[in-house]
Protein backbone atom coordinates (compact mmCIF):
# COMPACT_ATOMS: atom_id res chain seq x y z
CA UNK A 1 0.00 0.00 0.00
CA UNK A 2 0.80 3.16 -1.01
CA UNK A 3 0.23 7.29 -0.51
CA UNK A 4 0.49 10.35 -2.48
CA UNK A 5 -0.68 13.64 -2.12
CA UNK A 6 -0.55 15.69 -5.29
CA UNK A 7 -1.27 19.48 -5.81
CA UNK A 8 -2.62 20.89 -8.99
CA UNK A 9 -2.23 23.97 -10.32
CA UNK A 10 -3.68 25.93 -13.39
CA UNK A 11 -7.51 26.18 -14.13
CA UNK A 12 -8.78 23.48 -12.08
CA UNK A 13 -11.38 24.97 -9.61
CA UNK A 14 -14.77 26.05 -11.51
CA UNK A 15 -14.54 23.26 -14.16
CA UNK A 16 -15.93 20.19 -12.76
CA UNK A 17 -12.35 19.07 -11.42
CA UNK A 18 -13.01 17.38 -8.29
CA UNK A 19 -16.07 15.77 -9.69
CA UNK A 20 -14.25 14.41 -12.90
CA UNK A 21 -11.65 13.26 -10.43
CA UNK A 22 -13.75 11.49 -8.60
CA UNK A 23 -15.89 9.88 -10.78
CA UNK A 24 -12.31 8.61 -12.93
CA UNK A 25 -11.36 7.02 -8.90
CA UNK A 26 -14.40 4.82 -9.36
CA UNK A 27 -12.58 2.82 -12.41
CA UNK A 28 -9.58 2.16 -9.74
CA UNK A 29 -9.12 0.34 -6.24
CA UNK A 30 -8.06 3.58 -3.88
CA UNK A 31 -9.44 5.81 -1.62
CA UNK A 32 -8.62 9.16 -0.84
CA UNK A 33 -10.24 12.65 -1.46
CA UNK A 34 -9.97 15.88 -3.37
CA UNK A 35 -9.92 19.35 -2.71
CA UNK A 36 -10.01 22.73 -3.52
CA UNK A 37 -7.67 24.87 -1.80
CA UNK A 38 -8.32 28.57 -0.99
CA UNK A 39 -4.88 29.35 -3.42
CA UNK A 40 -6.60 28.58 -6.20
CA UNK A 41 -4.91 24.57 -5.97
CA UNK A 42 -6.61 21.30 -5.95
CA UNK A 43 -5.02 18.85 -3.46
CA UNK A 44 -5.83 15.40 -4.01
CA UNK A 45 -4.91 12.32 -1.68
CA UNK A 46 -4.68 8.98 -2.66
CA UNK A 47 -3.89 5.46 -1.49
CA UNK A 48 -3.69 1.58 -2.76
CA UNK A 49 -2.08 -0.74 -4.22
CA UNK A 50 0.83 0.58 -6.62
CA UNK A 51 -0.22 -0.19 -9.76
CA UNK A 52 -3.44 1.45 -8.85
CA UNK A 53 -2.45 4.45 -7.64
CA UNK A 54 -0.24 4.95 -10.28
CA UNK A 55 -2.84 4.00 -13.38
CA UNK A 56 -5.20 6.88 -11.47
CA UNK A 57 -2.53 9.96 -11.46
CA UNK A 58 -1.49 8.50 -15.19
CA UNK A 59 -5.55 8.92 -16.07
CA UNK A 60 -5.49 12.26 -14.87
CA UNK A 61 -3.15 12.98 -16.73
CA UNK A 62 -3.86 11.71 -20.33
CA UNK A 63 -7.56 12.60 -19.93
CA UNK A 64 -9.32 15.64 -20.55
CA UNK A 65 -8.36 16.93 -17.24
CA UNK A 66 -4.38 17.58 -18.89
CA UNK A 67 -6.01 20.89 -20.29
CA UNK A 68 -6.48 22.41 -17.09
CA UNK A 69 -3.19 21.72 -15.83
CA UNK A 70 -0.06 23.82 -16.29
CA UNK A 71 1.33 22.58 -12.77
CA UNK A 72 1.70 19.11 -10.26
CA UNK A 73 3.54 18.27 -7.14
CA UNK A 74 3.25 14.65 -6.60
CA UNK A 75 4.40 13.58 -2.71
CA UNK A 76 4.91 10.03 -1.31
CA UNK A 77 2.70 10.53 2.46
CA UNK A 78 2.44 7.87 4.62
CA UNK A 79 -1.00 5.82 4.06
CA UNK A 80 -3.94 5.93 6.75
CA UNK A 81 -5.82 3.56 8.19
CA UNK A 82 -9.34 3.33 7.92
CA UNK A 83 -9.73 5.48 4.94
CA UNK A 84 -13.07 4.00 3.14
CA UNK A 85 -14.03 5.64 -0.67
CA UNK A 86 -13.30 8.63 -2.63
CA UNK A 87 -14.66 11.48 -1.12
CA UNK A 88 -14.53 15.42 -2.76
CA UNK A 89 -13.92 17.65 0.83
CA UNK A 90 -14.67 21.25 1.46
Amino acid sequence: MIAKRVFYEGRVQGVGFRYSVRSLATGYEVVGSVRNLIDGRVELEVQGAPDEVDGFLEAILDGYLRRHISRFVVQEIPPKIGLKGFQIRH
